[in-house]
């Protein structure tokens, strides 16, 4: 049985806040998602463009609230937190987990 992170219960206080102050870019990526799978093939890169900016934008918000909390722990404590928040984010909220390890 895998031990409970230490930092759960923060991580899941930070990404509720997320969703809540975000809702409106994660509704808006959701819709950006749709509109390309339904796209005609002409217009399917930009409509991809935009989805990708989107998230990008979600991404670096997160990577933000992940920065500001780590950058309060030492060295040691930092790293095993931003691994907790990257893993956690990949499960909860996948659209943005793509690339929270590059920022």
């Amino acid at each position: 049985m895998r031990r409970r992170n230490r930092f759960s219960d923060v991580i899941s206080r930070q990404l509720d806040l997320f969703e809540r102050e975000e809702a409106e870019l994660i509704g808006e990526c959701a819709e950006a998602e749709r509109r390309y799978d339904r796209a005609d093939r002409d217009e399917a890169e930009e409509f991809y463009g935009d989805y990708v900016d989107l998230v990008e934008s979600g991404t670096e918000a997160l990577a933000e609230l992940r920065w500001a909390y780590a950058s309060t722990l030492d060295e040691d404590d930092a790293e095993e937190y931003e691994d907790a928040f990257n893993r956690t984010v990949k499960k909860r909220l996948p659209r943005f987990g793509l690339e929270i390890d590059l920022r």
